[in-house]
């Protein structure tokens, strides 16, 4: 008899557990290979088992343990393989020790901490991290870079190798340890929710899983230390958070924040934030991820667009420009100081960006640049430039803006 819904409580399964159980797997087995496969199997099982014997009470549980004991059977048969042998030993226990004291309880957290061994380079651990533990796509971590999805790829291998030479231990790092790999997990962290709050693709404006992930990690860390950084990333993906239902229409096209109707903004996780601001300015170190909070938080203060206060945002964002030396932070401050000083100067110092950046191939610069041309009333400019934008973007509900965006210029290709 075929259990009803078993096909349903699968694939909600894969799309909710899939990255928790491969985190699991990861930290039983001592290998990202092995875990990957592991997590296919387990799958692979659950769709031959679940619709014969019913969905089981714990789909995470019995994921895990179908994946573990299959990776066990599997090296039991290639006892020839010397390498498998110690691990083989290890794994063969009923269970991973449960009484024992972890610093970090939570499995994707104390696996993006592992990820991110000072012993890797930053890109690269950041980029391992966010394949194996966020499971990112090569092409969804080289947008957040602006590099092609080639280099990240080579990033990945690399770091793959380096644990594997070096011999790096699948070890929680102590309590001491995790302020040294403070700074990469948070990277993750805001990764991850960037890639939710705006999807490289699809039909879909957002991913709501991913920013809810993301967020999730952010309390967990947050609890965990306490660090004005850690609050200030937590604080801005809340504050941006807080505008998801004005963010789309009900066509689900993008709405640009200067058009939002505010009043669907969610003052209760607006508050929440402006309080984590608070605890953190008290610290009187103010990072990145803090200047960028209280970016946003200067709009979710403004009345309206038009009354925010524009010399404060320019301000932050030279004192973030100090910190970041980053080309989408500058061109962020081009668009801000268009609003301060008007179109012309926004233009200068957007174009200016664009050819120091290299953001040749980055769609938003150039659709900033069509917009500050758009009021300046450079309508043959504005137009080559948001085609530009177009043939750079690949996400559905922007593609739609862009469209329009050349429509209301009288023309369209």
């Amino acid at each position: 008899m075929i259990e009803p819904g078993a096909y349903i409580a699968l694939e909600a399964a894969y799309r909710t557990e899939a990255r928790r159980v491969r985190a699991t797997l990861i930290r039983l087995l001592g290998d990202f290979d092995a875990a990957e496969e592991a997590l296919h199997e387990a799958f692979a099982a659950a769709a031959d088992r679940w619709p014969k014997e019913g969905i089981p009470s714990n789909p995470y549980g019995w994921l895990v343990s179908a994946g573990r004991f299959k990776t066990i059977d599997r090296w039991r048969r290639e006892l020839r393989h010397a390498r498998a042998l110690p691990a083989l030993a290890r794994l063969a226990e009923t269970s991973p020790a449960p009484d024992m004291p972890e610093v970090i309880e939570d499995d994707e957290l104390r696996l993006i901490f592992i990820c991110c061994h000072p012993a890797l380079p930053p890109d690269a651990r950041i980029a391992l991290t966010l394949r194996e533990v966020a499971g990112l796509t090569t092409e969804e971590i080289a947008r957040a870079y602006l590099v092609p999805a080639p280099t990240i790829g080579q990033r990945i291998v690399r770091a793959k190798t380096k644990i594997r030479e070096a011999q790096l231990p699948y070890e929680t790092p102590s309590l001491d340890d995790l302020p040294a790999r403070l700074e990469a997990v948070l990277r993750v962290i805001y990764l991850v929710f960037n890639e939710g709050y705006a999807a490289m693709e699809g039909e879909a404006l957002t991913r709501p899983a991913l920013c809810s992930e993301a967020l999730r990690l952010g309390r967990l860390v947050v609890g965990l230390l306490n660090e004005p950084e850690a609050q200030g990333l937590l604080a801005l993906m809340l504050l941006h958070d807080s505008r998801h239902a004005a963010r789309v229409d009900a066509a689900g096209d993008l709405v640009l924040l200067e058009d939002q109707d505010r009043s669907l903004w969610n003052r209760n996780i607006i508050s929440e934030a402006t309080g984590l601001i608070t605890g953190a300015m008290a610290e009187r170190k103010a990072g990145s991820y803090l200047l960028q909070a209280l970016i946003a938080a200067t709009h979710a203060e403004a009345q309206s667009f038009d009354r925010t206060d524009w010399p404060r945002v320019v301000s932050l964002y030279d004192a973030l420009s100090q910190i970041e030396t980053s080309p989408v932070v500058a061109l962020n401050r081009a668009v801000a100081l268009a609003m301060r000083d008007g179109a012309e100067a926004g233009l200068v110092a957007i174009d200016a960006v664009m050819i120091s950046g290299g953001l040749d191939n980055y769609a938003y610069g150039h659709a900033a640049r069509a917009d500050m041309l758009r009021r300046l009333g450079s309508v043959e400019a504005a137009r080559a430039s948001y085609k530009r934008a177009l043939a750079l973007t690949r996400q559905t509900a922007e593609r739609r803006f862009l469209r329009r965006r050349l429509a209301n210029l009288g023309q369209i290709d």
